[in-house]
């Protein structure tokens, strides 16, 4: 049969579809035929109701399933042939009568645009450096100590010492206090607690609050006047004054750990500090060059869309949208949202993602079929060895990995996505920027 694809604009395809009812019979007696096995009607026992009855309940239902999969079939066996590249799913939309003969559809589809990809070598990238030098090593250290202080009371002697002869709260200290709020006179929900404990500095109390306590010994007491911000959580007293009453019932004065073999052992390693520090720079220096890749890669991906211009499927931009709702809506349920699943999300928060997100796809697909850029096996082993060696058994963590092919299929993507970045710059003009590690970590 001759076959008219109708250009409906840049992306958007029609080709109308003609078949005799006759196509359909065959397919049509079958179904009705099994249908006749399972259906319940009054009176008769299941499988034996007659068939003229089965058709008069059925027939009209039948009938758009066998000719509206005839069509679909019809459809890609003509693109198929036609060598149309599809994007999406088509609509097929029938035009005549059932009992019309021949039946006709219209079958409106997208097609992939042409990408064509622009010259890589007017591109501008910077590439990140950064050392690993003794002072974040030791700045590491610092955080992990403090992951492990612990506190003892102002001016009781123990093994670490009395904290000195200032026994006042002081900034880090960690204080245990009861406290009452009032507005106007009268208590609220929420303002009174007994023995509750914080630490200065920490930011986890209102300014006023910390500064109230900030200096007073055990046993003292103090009543001070407190702001709540307009946007404070608690709604009741939100840009609300409150007079609060503190009193401090303990002051403790942090201990960190020394940096000795036993802080090493405590985090792992039997060798003692100078082995804790080898695998604290090896940790950096694999965080750093993640960042960096990180960093290189969005701005690889960025140039690339850029680069390429092109309209996008409609089609494929829904789903994209589809799948960018239903990530938020799992995120929203992890954070305890009630009825999450059912929350109503506008598509067109995403559209601007979407797009971009099927564009890059089409750009990196066709950037890699045209460079073979594939992730090979080797590379794929690498990649998984890498993420495993910082883990406490690598050999359990590579099982872990090769054991789920879905899990192997994302290392996969990363390691094609890094085939592309070395690619790209290797065509565009990179230049090197030093930066800290601190600096890294922000930009």
């Amino acid at each position: 049969m001759s076959v008219t694809i109708e250009n409906l604009g840049n992306l958007d395809r029609k080709i109308t579809l003609s078949f005799p009812k006759a196509d359909t019979e065959k397919a049509r007696a079958a179904r009705l035929q099994k249908l006749s096995k399972t259906v319940k009607m009054a009176g008769f026992r299941p499988g034996k109701v007659p068939m003229k009855m089965v058709e008069a309940q059925y027939g009209m239902q039948v009938d758009f399933e066998v000719q509206f999969d005839h069509a679909s079939k019809l459809f890609f066996d003509i693109s198929k042939k036609e060598g149309l590249k599809i994007a999406g799913q088509p609509s097929l939309e029938p035009k005549s009568d059932m009992t019309a003969d021949p039946i006709v559809y219209d079958a409106k589809f997208e097609v992939f645009p042409e990408v064509k990809i622009g010259d890589l070598s007017k591109v501008e990238i910077t590439r990140h450096t950064t050392d690993v030098n003794d002072s974040e090593i030791d700045k590491t250290l610092d955080i992990l100590r403090k992951q492990r202080v612990h506190y003892h009371v102002r001016g009781e002697a123990g093994d670490h010492g009395n904290g000195g002869a200032n026994t006042a709260a002081q900034t880090g200290d960690q204080v245990t206090v009861d406290f009452v709020g009032k507005i106007e006179g009268v208590e609220f929900s929420g303002g009174k607690a007994e023995n509750f404990a914080f630490v200065l500095g920490e930011g986890r109390m209102l300014p006023e609050f910390e500064a109230a306590a900030l200096g007073l010994k055990a046993g003292e007491e103090k009543t001070f006047p407190l702001a709540f911000p307009a946007d404070y959580h608690g709604k009741d007293v939100a840009g609300k004054t409150a007079d609060f009453t503190i009193t401090m019932k303990k002051v403790e004065w942090p201990h960190l750990p020394e940096v000795n073999d036993e802080l090493a052992k405590a985090l792992g390693v039997a060798e003692g500090v100078a082995k804790m520090r080898e695998e604290i720079r090896t940790n950096l220096t694999r965080e750093v060059a993640r960042r960096t890749q990180t960093l290189l890669k969005g701005q690889v991906m960025e140039s690339l869309t850029k680069a390429c211009e092109m309209e996008v499927p409609k089609g494929l931009v829904a789903q994209e949208q589809e799948r960018l709702i239903a990530n938020a809506r799992q995120d929203l349920a992890a954070r305890g949202v009630p009825n999450a699943k059912d929350a109503p999300i506008p598509a067109e928060l995403f559209t601007s993602q979407a797009e971009q997100r099927v564009k890059l796809g089409l750009i990196l697909n066709e950037l890699v079929k045209q460079q073979s850029l594939e992730a090979k096996p080797e590379q794929i082993k690498a990649e998984i060895e890498e993420q495993s060696a910082s883990y406490e058994d690598p050999k359990e963590v590579m099982r872990w990995y090769y054991s789920d092919p879905k899990r192997l299929a994302d290392v996969e993507a990363l390691v094609l996505e890094n085939n592309v970045v070395a690619y790209v710059t290797g065509l565009a003009k990179v230049s090197e920027k030093a930066v800290s590690f601190e600096e890294l970590s922000k930009i």
